[in-house]
């Protein structure tokens, strides 16, 4: 690995969290993943609590996981946290089958998902002066 890679993993501040065998498809992950993308933690964790998905729970888990990763590995301020990446990706997808008329049969799949959460603390900006 380069020194610049290597400068770049140190002064990187940010913390993830994975939660890998979701049972629902990516499909159906992306669109509430690309919502929270880019707010802060507790209005992302809000967002979550009301939205009528059932999978919304265990991103809200995933996210609390990550928050407590910051706090108690890295000490990080909780209220500076935002979501800087949020994304999923398959994994094994189950296959049942039902029975059908004359003799057939029909199959259903059973996808499963991770889901991975990164946070990152916000700095303070500083501005140099205003243009009036």
């Amino acid at each position: 690995m380069s020194k610049n890679k290597k400068n770049i993993k140190k002064n990187n501040k940010s913390v993830r969290s994975v939660n890998n065998n979701i049972r629902s498809s990516v499909r159906k992950l992306n669109p509430i993943l690309r919502s929270i993308v880019g707010k802060k933690v507790d209005i992302a964790i809000r967002d979550l609590q009301f939205s009528g998905k059932r999978i919304t729970k265990d991103i809200r888990k995933t996210i609390s996981s990550a928050v407590a990763n910051a706090e108690n590995n890295f000490q990080y301020d909780i209220d500076k946290l935002f979501v800087k990446e949020a994304y999923c990706g398959k994994k094994i997808t189950m296959k049942r089958f039902r029975p059908r008329a004359k003799g057939r049969a029909a199959p259903i799949l059973k996808p499963y998902s991770s889901v991975t959460i990164i946070l990152t603390e916000t700095k303070k900006v500083e501005s140099h002066g205003s243009k009036s």
